[in-house]
């Protein structure tokens, strides 16, 4: 046995580092569980992708006027998504373009600000940090920042479950009844953009999407209530997170791609075996009704 504990936990228990790294990894589950599982029940999955995006100009701003500098980068991102939003929803309500096509427009140009942004003052090691992160790197200051995001989320989400959980299933009821669809529409994007910035310090903002996405989307084969995926979500998250460390420890990769890999191998095997729809539970009663 006293191998099992080298291996699972002899990293976490001799490096500080690591220990900052998955408890980093747990706010980000806390936090990003619920939210993508509501981002993936209101088919908003690729608006998450474009949001990720939509931080960085702001989160690159920071930088150039303050270097690496946490609250900076991480106000500036926040702010750059909710304007993103805020300047999609609008787009979409002016013009007879639809919100996805606004979005995919805007965080295409955010990209590419953001990427010139750094380059101005930094060099190439500041934009590959910025882009994908290092959560090895993570400082307490960094991890009071995560797990704040977190705390926020869950706060939001128990004072906005009902409301959000209605319009996901049927997106004009709150607007036929209370008339504030649109606000709460805009409070989730808002949580979608805070959860992002909180996780581009440790995944940087290419990756942080992947821990919002891939857990929500493996839990819908496992788990049929929101709760239930919800919470299914969060330990595919958890658990990516702690399996990705521990590889990028012992096969010396990069540790966000390693934990986004891990939690895409989740989903993978989820669409596969999952209970719920996956493709072997699809194919046994075919068979059993065959014989």
């Amino acid at each position: 046995m006293t191998w099992l504990f080298d291996v699972f936990l002899g990293p976490f228990a001799e490096f500080s580092f690591m220990r900052h790294a998955l408890a980093a990894c747990l706010a980000l589950a806390l936090g990003c569980g619920p939210v993508g599982v509501l981002l993936v029940l209101r088919r908003m999955s690729l608006s998450g992708d474009a949001l990720s995006h939509a931080v960085l100009p702001g989160a690159a701003a920071g930088f150039l006027l303050y270097g690496l500098s946490l609250p900076a980068m991480t106000i500036g991102g926040f702010l750059a998504g909710l304007g993103v939003v805020v300047l999609s929803g609008a787009v979409s309500r002016l013009t007879p373009l639809k919100e996805d096509a606004s979005l995919a427009a805007l965080y295409t140009i955010s990209l590419a600000l953001g990427v010139l942004l750094v380059s101005m003052k930094g060099s190439s090691v500041d934009l590959m940090h910025v882009l994908f992160g290092s959560i090895l790197a993570v400082d307490d200051a960094s991890l009071l920042l995560v797990a704040g995001v977190a705390t926020v989320t869950v706060l939001a989400l128990a004072v906005l479950y009902r409301p959000l959980v209605a319009e996901s299933f049927d997106p004009g009821f709150l607007s036929a009844v209370r008339g504030g669809g649109s606000v709460v529409h805009l409070a989730f994007m808002a949580l979608v953009a805070l959860n992002l910035v909180g996780g581009f310090r440790s995944l940087g903002t290419l990756m942080s999407v992947g821990l919002l996405i891939l857990p929500a989307t493996a839990a819908r084969f496992w788990a049929s209530q929101v709760w239930s995926q919800s919470l299914v979500a969060t330990l595919v998250a958890l658990g990516s997170g702690y399996f990705g460390l521990l590889l990028s420890y012992y096969q010396e990769w990069p540790s966000g791609p390693a934990i986004v890999l891990t939690a895409g191998a989740c989903y993978l095997v989820s669409l596969c075996l999952g209970p719920r729809q996956g493709l072997l539970a699809q194919r046994l009663p075919k068979k059993h009704l065959q014989h």
